[in-house]
């Protein structure tokens, strides 16, 4: 005989079977657009510049005795057979300075200019205790070094090829492809992983403006 219970069960599953797979449909199509967004993100998403390097120059205005700093002074090392200057490093901030006997000072290492500055400082200081008369004269930011990328694949070849009068691209001497911007001033070391290393910038706007324009460009020779 038909049995109605028997029949009214599978009426009640029957819906719930139906809403079952279209959650699942929703959530397939959910995950889906989540992967596509995630991966478009992925894709389009730039680091910016970040700085790894300052050099900066600054001028004591007296005659230095290299000879005599170095030993006199802590983490002082000087070799004029190899090198006419004498180098001396700190800790705070963490800085290099290569001394020269005129009185000029080179200072690299620092992580941003105010560091920069402050290092120099620290290194006229120590002169000074030393006994000689020391004047902080010409500080000046020479040189910004920054690394960045365009987090995809550049083919580099056809980047020189097309921008040859701006390009120097030799693997076999250099694996990174050498872009020398006109304005701002500043030379690009472009690897083809989509890595940036920028140097020539005397102020920081000119790494990010140097960056906004390149990665136009770089966007034209992305591999696939």
């Amino acid at each position: 005989m038909f049995d109605l219970n028997e029949y009214a069960i599978r009426e009640e599953e029957a819906p719930q079977n139906q809403s079952t797979n279209q959650n699942q449909s929703q959530q397939t199509n959910r995950t889906t657009v989540n992967t596509t967004t995630t991966n478009v993100s992925t894709i389009d998403q730039y680091n910016s510049p970040v700085i790894n390097n300052i050099v900066s120059t600054v001028n004591f205005k007296t005659k230095l005795d290299l000879k005599d700093i170095s030993l006199r002074a802590r983490n002082a090392e000087y070799n004029p057979k190899r090198f006419s200057a004498l180098i001396m490093r700190i800790r705070d901030p963490k800085a290099t300075a290569l001394i020269y006997g005129n009185g000029k000072l080179v200072c690299t290492g620092a992580a941003n200019e105010d560091l920069s500055k402050k290092a120099c400082r620290k290194f006229a200081r120590i002169l000074q205790k030393l006994g000689y008369s020391i004047k902080f004269v010409n500080f000046k930011i020479e040189n910004i070094v920054a690394t960045s990328s365009v987090n995809f694949r550049i083919k580099l070849e056809s980047m020189a090829h097309h921008h040859n009068s701006f390009c120097t691209y030799e693997p076999e001497l250099f694996p990174g492809l050498i872009y020398k911007m006109m304005s701002p001033n500043i030379v690009l070391l472009i690897f083809v992983s989509g890595k940036i290393v920028m140097t020539g910038a005397k102020q920081r706007q000119d790494l990010f403006s140097a960056f906004n324009k390149i990665k136009y460009v770089l966007k034209g020779f992305r591999k696939n």
